[in-house]
Formats: C-alpha cells, sequence, structure tokens
C-alpha cells in the first residue's frame, strides 16, 4: 500500500513546507498554507532514455506551419498561429467569453480535417452540444468529453492522438495520485505537467483554460505560467459586449499585440476597425471628452478619454480611474496644480477610458491632463482634436513612439487637428493642422 506524505503548501506562491507556517517565509502572507496530502509510490517511475547533448551547429532547423484559427485577430495576436507542441493558458472572468472563443477556434480547426478533442470538466456533454448548437457548429469534427480525472482523459487523448486539445478547465481537473482536493497548487500543477508533457511528446497545440483570482490574475501557482509557452488573459466587463485577449507571455509571438472581440449571442465576433467602434458612440458638446491615440502592436487605435471633477462632498477627494494608471492621475493632478494653476485638492476626479480599454503606455497623459481641465473649467474642447504626449513632473510634454502612423490613422477618420510633443514634429512629414506642444502651460494656453 502506497504511503501518504503530507506536507504544507502555500496558495500564494507555491512554497512547500514539511509543517504548517503562520507566515509564508517566500511572500510573506499569513494563513495562506494548506495541507496536502499525496501518495508515496514505492515503484520508480519509469524515466525515458535521455537525450544526447549537441552543439548548436549540430541541431536541424525545423520550420513549423502554424495551425491557424481563421480568426484573424486571436491569430495575430499570438503571432500568426499555433506552434505544434505549444501549450497555451488563456485565463478571464466567468461568463467573460473564453469557452465561447476556443469552442469557435476548436470548430475553423477541425472543419480543415484537423484532429481536435474539446475537454470539459465543468459541462456535460449535453452542456457542450446546447453551447455548440448555439455557435452553428455541427458535424462530426470535433471529440467532446465530459471528464475530470487527468489520468482518464490522458488514456482518451492517447488513444484519438489529436492534434489540438482543450482543457477547460485546469482548477477542475485532478489527479488521483493526489489526495488534495482539485484547483490546489499540487493539483494545477501536477495536471499541467501531464498536459504538457503529452503535448510535447506528440507535438500537440493545447489550450488550457485558467480561473482568475479576485485581482484578476490567474489562480493557481505562479509557475503554471512559466510552464507554458503563451499566456493570454481576457480583458473587458462581460456585462458589455466588448472583448480584448492580451498576450502577457508569448515564447511564438509579440507580447505587443492584442485581440478585439464582440460579444453577441452567436458568439465571438472581430472588430475589423476598432478605431472607429472605440469613439463612435461619442457624446456631442460635452465638456471632458477627448480622443487620442495608443499604440497596440502594430495598430495605431483611437480611443475617448473621459474626466468628470466635480466639488468634493466629504473630507478625502476621490481620485478614481477605469483603464488608466490610478497613480499617473495623481501624478498629473498635482502638475496641473503646480505648472498650471489649477487648484484641484477639493475636486473629486473621476477619469474613464471608454470601451474596456486598459492603456499602459504614458502616451495619453496629455488627453488626460485635457479632459481634467475641460471639466473643471466646463469648457468644451475642439471635438476634431486629437491630443496625445507624456507629462512629466516638471510640466514638460515628452516625445511618444510611431506618431507617423498614429496622425495617418485619426486623419483616416476625419480628424484635423493635433496636439502633440514638440520633439516628435520635426521628422512629420505632413504637419498640416499639427501643434507642437513643449510643456503643460503651453497646452493650457494653446486651448
Amino acid at each position: 500500500m502506497a504511503k501518504i506524505k503530507t506536507s504544507y503548501i502555500c496558495q500564494e506562491c507555491g512554497y512547500i513546507s514539511p509543517k504548517w507556517l503562520g507566515q509564508c517565509p517566500e511572500c510573506k502572507n499569513w494563513n495562506s498554507f494548506n495541507e496536502e496530502k499525496t501518495r508515496e509510490s514505492k515503484t520508480a517511475r519509469k524515466l525515458p532514455s535521455a537525450a544526447p547533448a549537441m552543439k548548436l551547429s549540430q541541431i536541424k532547423n525545423i520550420s513549423y506551419d502554424r495551425i491557424t484559427s481563421d480568426i484573424s485577430e486571436f491569430d495575430r495576436m499570438i503571432g500568426g498561429g499555433f506552434i505544434p507542441g505549444e501549450v497555451v493558458l488563456l485565463a478571464g472572468e466567468p461568463g467573460i467569453g473564453k469557452s465561447t472563443i476556443l469552442m469557435q477556434i476548436a470548430r475553423n480547426i477541425s472543419s480543415k480535417k484537423i484532429k481536435t478533442v474539446y475537454v470539459s470538466s465543468e459541462e456535460s456533454l449535453e452542456q457542450q452540444k446546447v453551447r455548440a448548437e448555439r455557435l452553428n457548429i455541427s458535424g462530426d469534427d470535433i471529440y467532446f468529453m465530459s471528464e475530470t480525472a487527468i489520468e482518464l482523459i490522458m488514456g482518451q487523448l492517447e488513444s484519438i492522438n489529436p492534434d489540438l486539445i482543450v482543457i477547460d478547465s485546469i482548477q477542475s481537473c485532478y489527479s488521483a495520485d493526489l489526495e488534495s482536493a482539485p484547483g490546489t497548487v499540487s493539483q494545477v500543477r501536477e495536471v499541467a505537467m501531464r498536459i504538457i508533457d503529452f503535448a510535447k511528446r506528440r507535438n500537440t497545440v493545447a489550450v488550457i483554460v485558467g480561473h482568475v483570482t479576485k485581482e484578476g490574475v490567474s489562480a493557481g501557482p505562479k509557475t503554471l505560467e512559466h510552464m507554458v509557452d503563451a499566456v493570454l488573459y481576457f480583458e473587458g466587463d462581460r456585462h458589455h459586449q466588448f472583448r480584448i485577449i492580451r498576450p502577457y507571455k508569448n515564447r511564438f509571438g509579440s507580447t505587443s499585440e492584442i485581440g478585439l472581440f464582440e460579444m453577441r449571442s452567436e458568439g465571438l465576433f472581430e472588430i475589423d476597425n476598432p478605431a472607429s467602434f472605440l469613439i463612435n458612440e461619442r457624446p456631442v458638446n460635452s465638456p471632458g471628452s477627448v480622443i487620442s491615440v495608443i499604440n497596440e502592436g502594430t495598430r495605431a487605435i483611437l480611443i475617448e478619454v473621459q474626466a468628470l471633477v466635480t466639488p468634493c462632498k466629504f473630507g478625502i477627494p476621490k481620485r478614481l480611474t477605469l483603464g488608466y494608471d490610478a497613480q499617473r492621475i495623481l501624478m498629473i493632478v498635482a502638475v496641473l496644480e503646480k505648472i498650471g494653476g489649477f487648484f484641484l485638492s477639493g475636486e473629486d476626479i473621476f477619469v474613464n477610458l471608454i470601451g474596456g480599454i486598459k492603456v499602459r503606455e504614458p502616451a495619453v497623459d496629455l488627453a488626460v491632463a485635457a479632459a481634467v481641465i475641460s471639466s473643471f473649467k466646463n469648457k468644451l474642447l475642439n471635438p476634431g482634436a486629437v491630443i496625445m504626449g507624456e507629462v512629466g513632473l516638471t510640466g514638460e510634454v515628452r516625445s511618444i513612439p510611431r506618431l507617423e502612423e498614429r496622425l495617418a490613422q485619426a486623419r483616416k477618420l476625419g480628424f484635423e487637428t493635433f496636439f502633440a510633443p514638440k520633439s516628435n514634429t520635426a521628422d512629420i512629414k505632413n504637419k498640416k493642422g499639427l501643434k507642437g506642444i513643449r510643456n503643460i502651460k503651453e497646452f493650457i494656453e494653446g486651448v
């Protein structure tokens, strides 16, 4: 009979201790250890023969044909399609569309006579069929499974030998070799290792669905993200139709691209022109609304920045943001007070980037400042203007990358006036409507 080994694993960072600890010595979290039991088999695991070490010149070059999903937004975002043997982790909020898009991908790939298996550990076969019919999936090109034990799943996969497998989701799967419950650190790690081993041995693409914590990061051990080849996160509000898939890790492609989708009853659909989609409901003659341009990978996308400045009714004024760094808004407000002469210390300030977009680049700083000024003064800015630039602590407006592409996209949608960093304008060929800004004070005087 196998011996039972008891250990204690931190649910935050995966640190393993032989005894229970109040505080994790690795991540310093309190009361994060859970007891987990493992069967120790007396039979040693049989190891495969070791591959010999080789010099770089001895290794053959192999060119893989990527497996495309025929969803151009998704394929472009992951680098042109899946690489055989690639393991992808897709995480996101409940109900945001993870299962929907993966079933659409499975449908498109299986239609090319590529053997596909969709494993759901959370839905029965009948429930999967209802979803498939809603997405107009028919035929016998996809194998569906409803199973939670990884040993049984692996047995079926070894028999079918598919080219694409979807595991939905890893937190609901478990290994019978471990005593702990599904979703714990040791179970997630063990299940992931078996899936990755199968994918690498058989050159099979594996897509794993992962849950997220209340902080919005992938649940389970952080090592899970290190084990896979690509980590994709769904962004956006599940109560709205707009969805974004953003890669945070991609061994075979860029992490700068994003995929933009619209959720409908028939599934997720690509947004062909995201620039116009994000600004087509812009309010008319409303102070606090400003248009800016962001770069996401190879594309320039126009976004609407909204700000609302109201007198504070309570003791401490609020500074709330959606889609914009909360720390940067504090910096922008401080600069407007110090350099611009605006008294904002007694005002509640709210900033929102329309459409659920989350911006990481500082090129929207000047647009945020403009929206705050417009709302505070209750003054309408030029609705045909596009504002972009990074704001420094001394009030200077610093240069931003790829200004030429931003201007071209804005002109394509009919905008004619552009406020941009003065240091960027020297190399721009078409300067029509372009106004170079050196600092925040010059901008305030110009508008």
